[in-house]
């Protein structure tokens, strides 16, 4: 059985975060789980301002996902103390992560004989550019309303 493991803040959780859990899904293949470790408040705060979402509710919304086996805390920014205790074959990162950390992860990984699949990161796709989008659309009504 394939053990796969990804993270993620899922403030606004968006169809960038289905394909990337949907694709470790299928690499974790129909025998194997797919955990997904979502930032406590704390561990976002560490590089990010704080979530929007509180954690329960991130949390419970990245249990309901249909590919995810199994929500679990990350209470740090980095993934490696959680890989370390879950020892997953495979860790999902993103292009959109430091390549430092990813190597330290690559490094770890290789040392239980597992791998880091690292998948492409869409900007239109991120909580960010959603968040900033919302905010120009409710600016511009504002000002037309004013006029």
């Amino acid at each position: 059985m394939k053990l796969v493991y990804s993270y993620y803040v899922l403030d606004i959780v968006h169809r960038g975060h289905l394909l990337m859990m949907k694709n470790a899904k299928e690499i974790a293949g129909k025998d194997g789980k797919l955990i997904v470790g979502i930032l406590t408040d704390e561990a976002v705060m560490e590089k990010k301002t704080k979530p929007t979402v509180s954690f329960e509710e991130r949390i419970e919304l990245a249990g309901a996902i249909k590919y995810v086996d199994v929500a679990v805390a990350q209470e740090t920014y980095s993934p490696l103390p959680n890989v370390m205790k879950i020892r997953p074959d495979i860790l999902m990162e993103s292009t959109s992560h430091d390549e430092k950390e990813i190597e330290k992860a690559r490094e770890y990984m290789e040392s239980i004989n597992g791998k880091v699949i690292v998948l492409p990161y869409f900007p239109s796709q991120s909580s960010s550019e959603i968040k900033n989008r919302i905010t120009e659309t409710v600016n511009s009504k504002t000002k037309e309303r004013q006029n």
